[in-house]
């Protein structure tokens, strides 16, 4: 049997001679019902103070991570350009200072987009231009711009790619 057919057999039938006894059972009851919709919010107010929780402590670093990003930007430009230049020493120092921030990153749970090659994914992606390609299949990444990063699956920065189209005329 459930509660309230429990409740109803229970309980004394209605006498129409004491209405002071039928104002209290109504009253109790919606003390009753008070009661139970609080514990129902109560444990509302609980799961979602977890989730929140959860979500601070996952996404609290994406002020930072938003920040960090452009250096690590421009760390790699360094590389690339010190590169060119032929400069090892300054080139050892850079890439030592860019395993410091990969190694930050790792651990705050962000993850570098995987780009080249890949289908082309307009919620990852972010494409810059269309260029013809005979070699690859239409909608696929052939060069990316600029790195895009997740927080905790959590998209942080698109990455910025040029998308290969169909040649003319195919």
């Amino acid at each position: 049997m459930n509660e309230q057919t429990e409740r109803d057999e229970a309980a004394p039938t209605a006498d129409p001679a004491n209405p002071e006894l039928e104002a209290l059972r109504r009253e109790a009851e919606e003390h009753r019902d008070r009661y139970l919709r609080a514990v129902a919010e109560l444990d509302n107010f609980r799961k979602r103070s977890a989730r929140e929780i959860d979500a601070a402590r996952r996404f609290g670093a994406e002020r930072l991570a938003q920040a960090i990003l452009p250096v690590r930007d421009s760390l790699e430009a360094g590389l690339a350009a010190a590169e060119k230049a032929g400069q090892t020493t300054l080139l050892d120092d850079q890439r030592a200072t860019l395993r410091l921030v990969e190694e930050a990153f790792l651990a705050c749970g962000i993850r570098e987009i995987s780009s080249a090659g890949q289908v082309f994914d307009p919620a990852k992606h972010e494409a810059l231009s269309l260029l013809p390609a005979a070699d690859v299949a239409p909608n696929t990444v052939i060069e990316v711009v600029q790195k895009g990063y997740e927080l905790n699956e959590r998209l942080l920065r698109a990455a910025k790619v040029i998308v290969a189209r169909a040649p003319d005329g195919a």
